[in-house]
């Protein structure tokens, strides 16, 4: 049986996470020629096809799908082993912030990366609302943040970025025409500004249905069925559904996870971790 090569691997990845093979070659600073010979060679290597062709898009196959959840994985334990050798003497306390939606998605496998890598040190997590989390970390009370938010005072990278979609139970009735009930958050909230902002570009009447101060409200009030809510699709659960367009509903802006620290951060211990999750991400 022939071994995967790690590399056609990263690249596979690379081109599925920034969703371009042009993009990908600058992330892996390829010509765009080579990151498709590595998709080709990698094709060859297991014997199925990983992208099929819809319209002018390129999408997963079923295998691609299957492929990939491999494939992190695979780089993950990789980059640990190697990670681990290297930081074996990080201890002390590491406190990382994360808003509430992608607690159970985009933050474990980063603290399990860290937990592999640097088993002596000591994690605190601090999971709330994004701009308070920012706030937070300005004024030094957490070391790190996970946010959709920006902010050129701070230094920070890119994790993921995920489509925002119209979320409702799977049970509520749409009806088009009438005034869409929403949802919302309190300000401030970049998912209620895109949600306000979109409808009104689109002349589409709508109301306050249920107003909260957090996510756990949100997800109480839209598996209740009492209207529809703008968030990133890491909220979707198997008891709700998703409208789109063809439900009369406009499009939604992606947002883009960052992880932040301060950019004058003078704690070694601080900077190596955060070193330790970019190079895990192939930065």
């Amino acid at each position: 049986m022939s071994t995967l090569d790690l590399e056609l691997l990263r690249t596979f990845i690379a081109v599925v996470d920034h969703h371009s093979f042009a993009e990908a070659g600058v992330h892996l600073n390829r010509t765009q020629s080579s990151v498709t010979q590595h998709l080709q060679r990698l094709e060859q290597q297991v014997g199925v096809s990983l992208f099929e062709k819809r319209g002018r898009q390129k999408h997963l196959t079923e295998s691609g799908l299957q492929l990939l959840r491999h494939a992190r994985q695979m780089l993950s334990l990789n980059d640990d082993a190697l990670s681990s050798l290297r930081e074996n003497s990080l201890s002390g306390v590491l406190r990382i912030g994360s808003p509430h939606d992608i607690a159970d998605t985009i933050l474990p496998p980063i603290l399990s990366h860290i937990a592999r890598s640097a088993p002596r040190l000591r994690l605190e997590i601090d999971v709330g609302r994004s701009p308070f989390l920012m706030d937070d970390l300005h004024r030094g009370k957490v070391d790190m943040v996970i946010s959709t938010r920006a902010d050129p005072n701070l230094e920070g990278f890119a994790l993921r970025t995920s489509p925002v979609w119209w979320i409702c139970s799977a049970q509520y009735l749409h009806t088009r025409g009438e005034p869409l009930p929403l949802i919302l958050v309190d300000e401030p909230s970049i998912y209620r500004r895109y949600a306000i902002e979109a409808l009104e570009r689109a002349n589409i009447a709508w109301r306050q249905a249920y107003l909260a101060s957090n996510l756990i409200g949100i997800k109480a009030a839209t598996r209740a069925g009492l209207g529809v809510t703008a968030r990133s699709m890491e909220m979707l659960g198997p008891d709700m559904r998703v409208l789109g367009e063809n439900d009369g509903l406009p499009r939604l802006p992606d947002v883009t996870y960052h992880l932040w620290i301060r950019a004058n951060t003078v704690n070694p211990l601080v900077r190596r971790a955060y070193e330790l999750i970019r190079n895990s991400r192939g930065l």
